[in-house]
């Protein structure tokens, strides 16, 4: 039998637009299984998915976030495509998309919208190309790895990674988490470019650029402490303790050339940057173990789906 390839739209307030992407997917992907995932629309955008053939399911809890969630465990398939339901990413894309997971030389793959210049040309949102850019910065210099284009909406996966991947975020910082889940758990990634045009008249973008750039920026600061603690906390221990030699060395020259401490207060805070930074250290060491051993933990949990994924293709077959 061939592998069962589910389409993942998850949506709100699509009604301008989900009809037509429903569409175009039934046309490049025949065989696919088309999921909406409707967010509380206040729109006719669950009555219009249901006309155009797409299997729609509900997620009363708000946020892109949760709808991911909900869609990893509910739905199974052997690949995933994850596109927004806003007619903004093409469905001529798809098999790009599918090929490096069918050939199994990648576990995820990025929609690139950045490397052809498409994104940029179409998108006239003030600093969304900034944020994005520095998202992927944060990326590189923390984990070590360059995506293309690291918030796109756009993205395939296998099985594998689709039900080991724990999803924490409630909002747009889905993507965020996904790539460097990616990163962190060294799956293999391919960026795929792919063309992008703007939403069409009378649809609406619902991300807010500052106020889901800074629950982005969290998500990278508290992704980086859960997976990288001893250099979250060692930064953190190296600032606090540069800190206290730059408060404490001055009372200390002054104490040798007098034999006295008149600033206590500055005495004080230097002592306690120094100690602060002690502790940071050692929470940084502890937390490393413990990290470890999740990251020891979780491979064996993939060792598991690989083993149930083997399994499921012999009984598909």
């Amino acid at each position: 039998m061939a592998d069962k390839v589910a389409v993942l739209i998850p949506c709100y307030n699509e009604a301008v637009t989900i009809g037509k992407v429903i569409d175009d997917f039934k046309r490049v992907l025949p065989d696919a299984d088309i999921y909406v995932y409707d967010n509380n629309s206040k729109d006719d955008t669950s009555a219009i998915a249901k006309e155009h053939g797409a299997i729609v399911r509900m997620e009363p809890r708000q946020g892109k976030g949760n709808v991911v969630r909900q869609m990893f465990r509910e739905i199974d398939a052997d690949y995933y495509i994850m596109v927004d339901g806003d007619d903004t990413y093409p469905a001529e894309a798809a098999p790009a998309l599918l090929e490096p997971l069918m050939n199994d030389t990648a576990d995820m793959t990025v929609g690139d919208r950045l490397s052809n210049g498409t994104y940029g040309e179409e998108n006239d949102r003030a600093f969304h190309g900034f944020g994005n850019d520095l998202v992927r910065w944060l990326i590189k210099v923390i984990y070590g790895y360059a995506f293309d284009d690291v918030m796109t909406g756009y993205r395939a996966f296998n099985r594998i990674f689709v039900k080991t991947m724990p999803v924490l975020s409630e909002g747009f910082q889905i993507e965020t988490e996904i790539s460097i889940h990616a990163v962190d758990k060294r799956f293999r990634i391919k960026d795929v470019p792919i063309d992008y045009r703007d939403r069409p008249e009378g649809s609406y973008s619902k991300l807010s650029t500052f106020g889901d750039g800074a629950k982005v920026l969290r998500a990278i600061a508290s992704l980086f402490k859960d997976h990288k603690p001893m250099a979250f906390f060692g930064w953190l221990a190296l600032i606090l303790v540069v800190l206290g030699l730059i408060a404490g060395i001055p009372v200390i020259a002054e104490f040798f050339q007098t034999g006295l401490v008149p600033r206590f207060p500055t005495a004080i805070l230097a002592i306690a940057l120094v100690i602060c930074g002690a502790l940071s250290f050692t929470a940084g060491i502890i937390l490393d173990t413990v990290a470890k051993s999740t990251r020891k933990q979780w491979e064996l949990f993939t060792y598991q789906a690989y083993e149930e994924a083997q399994q499921h293709q012999k009984e598909e077959g």
